[in-house]
């Protein structure tokens, strides 16, 4: 039988300012990327999430972005490499020590919005981003955007990683994102969502919006947290898999 992980960002509210139905979303996904503070969330924020994610047997990974609360960490921003590689020790340290506080432990690392974006197509820059994090704990499974410049970085780095594939995102021939400005781009219907995924993990293959095939090892799905219909979605993929016979369950390196 197929497997394969759900994960969702989250963690990604801020004091009073409530981002996503992280509660619900705990209960259908497998993996949960937490938000270290620099693009979103707070030391209160990161320590809930993570003892509920404990609680549901849930997998916990650090979610590093770019130092940028207002714009949510999606607004480009030129960091020298070196300083990139501190970015990511910084959250990743930070996500560690709050895990270890409720008794849980990190094991997984995926990069949020711009920054990911940018490392999707441009290998210096991932490579600099996950060493940082190899740095820290050279036992992480860094967690890529299947296909591109991040999946090559790990590659020649020799780390553990798993490949990722997007719910409710719209690709490009290239296995980068369609850019979130233009039309379609997002998806935000549950009935296209749930059997589009399952089509592409029984195909093997990231499907892109011209329909071109791009195969590639599918390991892990995300579900964005945080827009009006994500738990729909996240209910749709997950029912979708397991009609199809996929087993849903946490990833394994």
């Amino acid at each position: 039988m197929p497997q394969v992980d759900l994960n969702a960002d989250m963690g990604e509210s801020f004091g009073p300012w409530n981002m996503g139905d992280d509660e619900n979303l705990l209960k259908i996904v497998t993996s949960a990327n937490v938000a270290c503070g620099l693009h979103a969330g707070d030391p209160d924020v990161m320590a809930k999430t993570m003892a509920v994610a404990k609680e549901q047997g849930v997998g916990i990974g650090a979610h590093p972005g770019f130092p940028d609360l207002q714009g949510f960490g999606r607004r480009n921003m030129k960091i020298p490499l070196p300083t990139l590689r501190n970015l990511v020790r910084y959250q990743l340290g930070a996500a560690q020590g709050m895990a270890q506080a409720v008794g849980a432990n990190v094991r997984h690392l995926k990069l949020h919005g711009a920054l990911a974006n940018m490392c999707s197509v441009d290998v210096d820059m991932a490579r600099a981003c996950y060493q940082g994090a190899l740095d820290v704990d050279p036992d992480i499974i860094i967690m890529v955007l299947a296909v591109t410049k991040q999946e090559k970085a790990v590659r020649e780095l020799g780390c553990k990683w798993v490949g990722e594939i997007f719910a409710d995102r719209a690709y490009n021939d290239d296995g980068t994102l369609v850019d979130r400005s233009l039309p379609g781009a997002i998806i935000h219907e549950p009935g296209i969502a749930g059997p589009r995924i399952l089509k592409m993990v029984n195909e093997g293959a990231i499907i892109t919006e011209s329909g071109k095939r791009l195969e590639t090892s599918i390991d892990t799905i995300c579900l964005h947290g945080d827009g009006p219909t994500a738990v729909q979605i996240a209910r749709s993929v997950r029912e979708s898999l397991i009609q199809g016979g996929v087993e849903v369950t946490k990833f394994t390196k």
